[in-house]
């Protein structure tokens, strides 16, 4: 039978329809993997040789001695979502029209190109390569924080044309938000809520109990773990989280980054040879930096592949319908070879 079950760090409800449940081959698409392209696109803007055409680099990791041969390279999108502004801190800038509230879309949007090769995406990179992506995360997010016009950061990666993709070279997107939109808002509150009931973090909670339960545990090692979330919105959701309680992503530590990095790219290889390289969304929810020592929030990266459409229901609603249980969801990845994809797959 069908159940609903509730997200216990938002209270959104979601129904589990296991027996709709699709095996994962239902899930896999017939496009050629990322691999099978050119390693060097002249038309692509990302390309090394085509740096001309993107904003000057804020952040350049090099490949070696020569500053121009490099390994990862963040630029300011080309056409972004929020602009800097004349006043960074902004903070009075807001303005009625009538009964609305309208304010400048002043905040900081980047694109954090992940590698030079036009079809080496994270699961085909060697490990430390994607240990300089994760360390790129962290000092972007940090330098961003800092500005007077950043309330909250947020860190995400499209992949495939379902997820929102535009170009296919592999890259990150940052944007640094002068406000904190309402669903952030609702996750600390709820946070905030469980902490004055227990005394305790919701996502610690669900770590210690996850960790002791192991039927949704895909995978930790000594600072992570990788859980499918009891109430997964969508099949073969993944949470990523650090053991130790830390509210800020950019609270994370210079010896954490390398544990992140390998079982990230440990849960991209697990979901590229179970589903077939499928499209997705991951987002790192944190809280603001400002907020970084609160005790009742823990920051978290949210896998979320595009396997499904939301249909009317959902759409009325809001309630998801999940047709494979994270329980399910959690052995399949377990039982894939969470090893680096080599090229080719």
């Amino acid at each position: 039978m069908p159940e609903f079950r509730q997200n216990l760090a938002t209270k959104e409800w979601i129904i589990i329809a296991g027996e709709r449940a699709k095996r994962p081959h239902d899930f896999t698409r017939s496009r050629p993997p990322l691999a099978e392209l050119p390693a060097h696109d002249p038309q692509c803007p990302f390309c090394p040789g085509q740096e001309a055409q993107t904003p000057d680099a804020v952040l350049l990791l090099p490949s070696g001695a020569r500053q121009d041969d490099w390994d990862v390279r963040v630029v300011p999108n080309k056409f972004p979502a929020l602009e800097a502004g004349p006043d960074e801190t902004c903070m009075s800038c807001s303005q009625w029209i009538g009964p609305y509230l309208r304010r400048d879309g002043v905040g900081h949007h980047e694109v954090l190109i992940e590698a030079p090769q036009h079809n080496l995406d994270l699961p085909l990179l060697a490990a430390h390569h994607m240990e300089r992506i994760v360390t790129a995360y962290r000092q972007r997010y940090i330098a961003l924080s800092l500005l007077a016009s950043t309330e909250l950061v947020v860190l995400f990666r499209n992949h495939g044309v379902k997820a929102g993709t535009s170009l296919l070279h592999p890259h990150s997107q940052i944007v640094a938000s002068s406000v904190v939109p309402f669903r952030v808002r609702n996750r600390l509150y709820e946070g905030q809520r469980h902490f004055d009931m227990f005394g305790r973090c919701v996502y610690c909670d669900m770590i210690a109990y996850e960790l002791r339960e192991g039927t949704r545990v895909v995978m930790d090692n000594e600072h992570f773990v990788a859980f499918t979330p009891y109430a997964s919105s969508v099949p073969y959701q993944v949470w990523l989280l650090p053991k130790h309680h830390r509210a800020a992503f950019g609270s994370v530590s210079l010896e954490e980054i390398r544990d992140m990095a390998r079982v990230l790219q440990n849960l991209l290889a697990r979901l590229w040879r179970l589903l077939g390289d499928p499209d997705y969304n991951y987002v790192i929810d944190t809280a603001p930096q400002h907020m970084a020592e609160v005790p009742f929030y823990h920051w978290h990266l949210d896998i979320i592949p595009k396997l499904t459409t939301r249909a009317g229901f959902e759409i009325g609603s809001g309630i998801s319908i999940n047709v494979v249980s994270p329980e399910q969801a959690a052995k399949d990845l377990r039982e894939t070879d969470g090893s680096r994809v080599m090229q080719h797959g």
